[in-house]
């Protein structure tokens, strides 16, 4: 230990940086370790099942950790410029995409962001002259980390949470669209889909062409994360 604090104080002097630091070292691998399992069970086992998607999982993970590193590694009198970036960081990370992010992976981003953020902060802080330690607990951390894992449950979980999917239609039929043939219109639209509708919205209706766009709604969790069901055009990125 003294041949560490020398090695430190000598590095100090002449470059301005130190060796090694044990106590930040640990706090910050235990910080890191609880945030990547948090984070990878989150990603894997809430949102990868219903959406099949690799690349977003990926990109929760990696982004999680990387705000994660930056939160942590911006701390002291550097903190205000720090959170200043990190901002700029979120902000930036929605602004630079190559496509429109739908609602739920959205949602999952600022969570895991959020996550990470607090992971980061949350640290002990040792104050000399009065003895004691102040701060944020491995307790604490793990029942804040906790409460992320049971709200993105309460958010999957169709026991909980209504698990209502929809897709937009281009409909050939515009005959049916009064509502006093709302059933009939429903009648067909289970025909051709074989999907039980609980609800029906009606939009823009073209009579030259006789098409209505039509939204329709159906409990299937198993498509709930459908990400093209949104789509009322050929995107472009297909």
């Amino acid at each position: 230990m003294e041949v560490i604090r020398e090695l430190n104080y000598q590095l100090g002097n002449l470059f301005g940086v130190t060796l090694f630091d044990p106590q930040q070292f640990i706090s910050l691998l235990i910080r890191f370790t609880i945030n990547i399992i948090v984070v990878s069970i989150i990603a894997r086992c809430f949102y990868f099942p219903r959406s099949r998607r690799h690349d977003y999982a990926f990109i929760f993970i990696l982004m999680a950790q990387s705000i994660f590193l930056l939160v942590s590694l911006m701390e002291g009198d550097g903190m205000a410029m720090g959170a200043a970036m990190g901002l700029f960081a979120i902000f930036g990370i929605m602004r630079f995409r190559t496509e429109a992010v739908p609602i739920r992976e959205m949602t999952y981003l600022f969570m895991l962001i959020a996550l990470s953020v607090v992971n980061a902060v949350a640290h002990g802080d040792y104050h000399p002259k009065a003895d004691y330690w102040d701060g944020v607990g491995i307790v604490t951390l793990l029942f804040v980390n906790i409460v992320f894992i049971v709200m993105a449950w309460i958010f999957e979980s169709s026991k909980v949470m209504s698990q209502e999917a929809s897709k937009i239609i281009l409909f050939d039929n515009v005959n049916l669209i009064a509502p006093e043939k709302r059933e009939e219109l429903k009648a067909e639209l289970e025909k051709r889909t074989g999907l039980k509708i609980t609800r029906i919205e009606v939009g823009m209706i073209d009579y030259l062409k006789d098409s209505v766009m039509i939204r329709i709604f159906y409990n299937d969790p198993s498509d709930v994360a459908n990400s093209i069901a949104r789509y009322g055009r050929m995107p472009k990125e297909m």
